[in-house]
């Protein structure tokens, strides 16, 4: 007999979404402490829906807690980046080859890169690259394979964060994400599949060069 998960509070899940979209916009920046008693007077609460939103956070891996440091977002480094995004690398273009190959529908995904376009700022911009990406995997017709890479979609958007503060890139990665979009929509899975492998490596490459993560698919495999 399978246990269904405990609802989250509306309070907790209000402070976790505002704490992880803080995160994914640069808000709070990698390595800033995150305190209790500061983050409940900002939103109003006890400290309670706070620590369990910590908690949660610290499962999905946007923040660490030490002993000594306490609740703190994470560090990126090469190392990180690489083992997120190897992860991206051997799923997400699969991901993409079988919804492009399904026929399955990527109206999602053009609207994304709409509201990207549109973005007033890069918080918003991020979010809508973010749901890009998204909308080429959820249709692959393997709901565990759209699970597996929604696991790693967190960490691989705190990368992307850093990276953007860094170096920001918006216009080149807008001219990929429409060339894959073109390749998917016009029935080329191969094609899409291997841009879309390009277009995560590049983005790695360049924010993390000792990351060594490879530029593109052999063998026609992601």
């Amino acid at each position: 007999m399978t246990s269904v998960p405990t609802p989250i509070p509306s309070r907790t899940q209000y402070v976790l979404e505002e704490i992880k979209r803080r995160i994914l916009t640069g808000r709070l920046t990698p390595g800033q402490a995150l305190v209790e008693t500061d983050l409940a007077a900002q939103f109003g609460v006890s400290k309670t829906p706070v620590r369990e939103a910590l908690k949660t956070l610290a499962g999905t891996g946007l923040v660490v807690n030490s002993q000594y440091k306490g609740v703190t977002v994470r560090m990126v480094d090469a190392d990180m980046a690489r083992e997120v995004y190897d992860v991206r690398l051997l799923l997400e273009p699969e991901a993409l080859r079988r919804a492009v190959r399904r026929g399955a529908s990527l109206d999602a995904a053009r609207d994304a890169l709409a509201r990207a376009d549109r973005a007033a700022d890069t918080a918003e911009r991020s979010l809508a690259n973010r749901e890009f990406h998204r909308a080429l995997y959820v249709p692959c017709g393997n709901p565990l394979l759209g699970r597996m890479l929604d696991e790693v979609r967190d960490q691989a958007a705190l990368v992307s964060a850093v990276a953007w503060a860094a170096d920001p890139s918006w216009d080149r990665e807008a001219g990929e994400h429409q060339e894959i979009l073109r390749l998917a929509l016009s029935g080329d899975a191969e094609a899409a599949a291997r841009a879309l492998h390009a277009h995560i490596a590049s983005f790695v490459e360049r924010a993390f060069p000792s990351a060594g993560i490879p530029a593109r698919e052999e063998d026609g495999q992601a």
